[in-house]
């Protein structure tokens, strides 16, 4: 009978611990933006594609438009191992110590999508996602959002049109800097007030690529857009270093797997969704798009360049001047 007794607990206890075993490596991915951004889009492939290669071992729960963290919550977040994931923007690494990141807010250090992949896709951005590494948090893949443009209620066809205006920033001293090159008023203020903001006039105008402009609805209290692409916004996807370690190395392998193919995807559609966010806008009526000419965007230029070297001492001109080589800029052509 206590045999009989002790075969049957036994038993119960595997049934038990096989129940427990199957259960899926569930990771948060939690970010700030509407899931119908580029971001957004992304981040649910990465859920898809990380279900499928592991099988069903590991469950990807997106949590976006800040549902779970606002901008300066997520990172302390993900340190304390609260979310397992995040992909914030280029500009939040400065604020956590690794200033070598603000060299991406630097204004027109970027021409176009070839110029930056030649540094994400490359060893410039392989040496900067190790950086983050003494933070507790592992780099796995830079994704594109967009090339950033000023909007305003008042027409901007040169950079003393924003002189004196409240423009939002995400918190990062190279935009700051950016933002008082124009003679303008930074003001660091998280993304998901920036609608109400505009709104009630706290802030005049913001930079933005299109797609955040026009899914956050901030066409409809902004009367002008200008296609000024000064900026690049763009994120890393980072995930908790001791959590990624501590995965079985097949899982991890199969996840690295999905984040390649998630990227790819993401870095296609953001320029697609841009493109057909700025239609949108355009079509809504609410907002007048500019492009500027080439020598407005000459002038955006040389007021915003000398930002680099100011920013120096804080990136580090190694890391410019790396960017530099990747891209081929010279500010000296300017």
């Amino acid at each position: 009978m206590q045999v009989s007794k002790l075969l049957a607990g036994l038993f119960a206890c595997a049934v038990s611990f096989g129940a427990y075993a199957q259960q899926p490596i569930v990771i948060k991915f939690s970010h700030v933006v509407a899931a119908d951004t580029p971001k957004g889009k992304a981040a649910e492939m990465f859920a898809k594609k990380a279900g499928e290669l592991t099988k069903g071992k590991v469950k990807v729960e997106v949590y976006a438009n800040s549902t779970l963290y606002k901008d300066k919550e997520e990172m302390e977040a993900l340190q304390l191992g609260a979310v397992q994931m995040l992909a914030p923007s280029l500009a939040k690494f400065g604020p956590l110590g690794v200033k070598e990141f603000e060299v991406f807010d630097l204004p027109y250090i970027f021409d176009n999508y070839d110029d930056l992949h030649k540094v994400t896709n490359g060893p410039v951005g392989k040496k900067l996602l190790s950086k983050l590494e003494p933070k507790g948090i592992s780099g796995l893949a830079f994704w594109d959002n967009g090339f950033k443009s000023f909007s305003a209620n008042t027409p901007i066809r040169t950079p003393d049109d924003l002189r004196g205006k409240k423009l939002r920033i995400q918190s990062s001293k190279v935009l700051e800097e950016e933002v008082r090159a124009l003679k303008a008023l930074p003001q660091v203020m998280a993304f998901s007030e920036v609608y109400q903001a505009l709104q009630t006039g706290v802030v005049d105008g913001t930079e933005n690529p299109i797609s955040n402009l026009y899914t956050q609805k901030m066409h409809e209290v902004q009367k002008h857009l200008t296609l000024t692409e000064h900026g690049y916004l763009g994120y890393a996807v980072i995930v908790n270093k001791k959590f990624w370690d501590g995965l079985p190395a097949d899982v991890r392998g199969q996840l690295e797997k999905a984040m390649e193919e998630s990227t790819r995807y993401a870095n296609q559609i953001a320029k697609v969704e841009n493109d057909g966010a700025l239609d949108m806008v355009k079509k809504s009526g609410k907002t007048e798009v500019h492009v500027p000419t080439t020598q407005e965007r000459a002038a955006f230029k040389k007021v915003l360049v000398p930002v680099h070297k100011k920013m120096e001492s804080r990136i580090g001109k190694e890391t410019i001047d790396a960017v530099y080589k990747a891209t081929g800029f010279d500010p000296a052509k300017l």
